[in-house]
């Protein structure tokens, strides 16, 4: 039997099925009866159906509604955004009029709420920006949505529609700063204009979808009454600290991740005389200073022709140009740590830092480390004498199990003994207090008893403390 035979024979078979293997359908639902009343079908012969929310779906219509609505008006720059608020709310206000869906008040007021935070906000994550409780939100792909509230971290059932509904907050969030997230450069680190800390790593390095971590500043920036209120640390402490700021000591402050470095700088730098001219240095401009005389710098990606890029060490050697009395960088994490020291050691005293790590001692040697990365062949001996000559106290911030955060350390740099860079502690937190009932350190920083050796050159700058603060409280030495 050729090909063409054997075609034939399935076209036939297809069209005559055997009634042995193919029996006719039974009908599902009985004839309707003579008398022309419908007979009602089993319920289990009903199609499933998906039960819809009301009012998803009408603020899904709605919103499609007000982009054929507004149209390019979303997007051009006209005026500022709150006209542009109010031109979206009043437009979701005619057109829930013309809804005939019928609607409570709270939906109404639910689904305004919820279109608003689409078109002008970051979607569903904006109640979690609005929330003070909460200090960290962390998306894990369009369907997982963590924050940190009170230093513990839960799942909210926040959630995005899809992947693409993620990525557009995304692009919306980098953009606004001039930054770019995709395929060729899949990891950024972006700020919103309230100052929060952004982070977005995308597909294909983030293998269950985008990942978003936004590190939330509080609109009113904390204190150092705040900071001594939430046990950071005490009283003497923060007279100490204030002291050293306005001696024009240089301090670093050091700490692993999401223990408050850049919190502690911030009030570090509420410290600084109001009449010197402080120039600051971030990746993302974060930090809150209310001084009158303040330059903020901020350091750039290169473009996707791969040019154009403007690092921290570019902007450090850049502000010694600027005539600044102060330099503020938010964190050294490579060779611009030389070009600090340097800045350090050529007439900018009290500048402050902050780099990772997770005791005084660990923060020289990182120190030495980033200085390496610089490129320039210097001896370890060498990179040890500038951080010795540069570095005058370091502030060791730490996070406690319960989520509160702590500075540990009050150490001083002293200088050199043969090759190692000597360090003494002025205040160590003592943990032997243990723990109350509900699991937060009873613990506080206690005074070694040794007294600092910049004492004198704080008296040079006319500043004074009593010695009283440095009497040992039997704490750990």
């Amino acid at each position: 039997m050729g090909l063409n035979d054997r075609l034939e024979q399935r076209r036939a078979a297809a069209a005559n099925p055997d009634p042995g293997l193919y029996p006719p359908p039974v009908p599902l639902e009985p004839a309707p009866p003579a008398t022309g009343v419908p007979a009602a079908a089993p319920e289990r012969q009903r199609p499933a159906s998906t039960v819809v929310d009301p009012v998803t779906a009408v603020r899904r219509r709605l919103q499609q509604a007000l982009v054929d609505t507004l149209g390019p008006q979303l997007y051009e720059d006209i005026g500022d955004e709150d006209d542009l608020a109010v031109r979206v709310r009043e437009t979701i206000a005619t057109l829930l009029a013309r809804e005939e869906t019928p609607l409570a008040g709270g939906d109404r007021m639910r689904i305004t709420q919820e279109v608003t935070d689409e078109i002008l906000g970051h979607g569903p994550i904006e109640p979690l920006l609005r929330d003070k409780t909460v200090s960290e939100i962390m998306v894990n792909g369009p369907r997982r949505i963590f924050v940190e509230r009170s230093g513990r971290i839960v799942q909210v059932p926040a959630e995005f529609a899809d992947e693409a509904h993620l990525r557009r907050v995304i692009d919306r969030i980098v953009s606004r700063v001039g930054r770019r997230v995709d395929e060729a450069s899949p990891m950024v680190d972006a700020r919103l204009p309230d100052g929060s800390r952004v982070n977005a790593v995308v597909p294909p390095i983030a293998l269950d979808g985008s990942t978003l971590t936004i590190r939330k500043f509080a609109t009113d920036p904390l204190t150092v009454a705040d900071l001594i209120s939430f046990g950071t640390f005490t009283p003497p402490v923060a007279q100490l600290l204030s002291a050293c700021v306005r001696g024009r000591l240089d301090i670093v402050v050091s700490g692993g991740t999401g223990s408050g470095k850049t919190t502690t700088l911030n009030v570090l730098s509420g410290f600084i005389p109001p009449e010197e001219r402080v120039v600051t240095v971030e990746d993302a401009a974060e930090l809150q200073l209310h001084q009158a005389h303040v330059v903020r710098l901020e350091s750039r990606p290169s473009n996707v022709e791969g040019r154009g890029e403007v690092s921290i060490r570019d902007l450090v050697r850049n502000a010694l140009r600027m005539r600044p009395d102060r330099i503020v960088v938010g964190e050294v994490r490579d060779g611009a740590a030389l070009d600090m020291l340097q800045a350090m050691n050529t007439g900018h005293d009290g500048s402050l830092t902050t780099v990772h790590a997770n005791t005084p001692r660990d923060s020289v040697a990182r120190l030495e480390t980033m200085v390496m990365m610089a490129g320039m062949d210097l001896p370890i001996r060498a990179i040890r004498e500038q951080i010795a000559s540069a570095v005058d106290l370091i502030v060791q911030v730490a996070r406690m199990k319960d989520g509160s955060r702590r500075v540990t350390y009050v150490t001083e740099v002293i200088g050199m003994e043969g090759d190692v860079v000597t360090l003494q502690d002025l205040f160590v937190y003592d943990h032997r207090a243990g723990r109350d009932e509900q699991g937060r350190p009873r613990g506080a920083l206690v005074s070694t008893g040794l007294r600092p050796r910049f004492l004198e050159e704080l008296a040079a700058h006319d500043v004074t403390l009593p010695m009283e603060f440095f009497a040992s409280a039997g704490g750990p030495r």
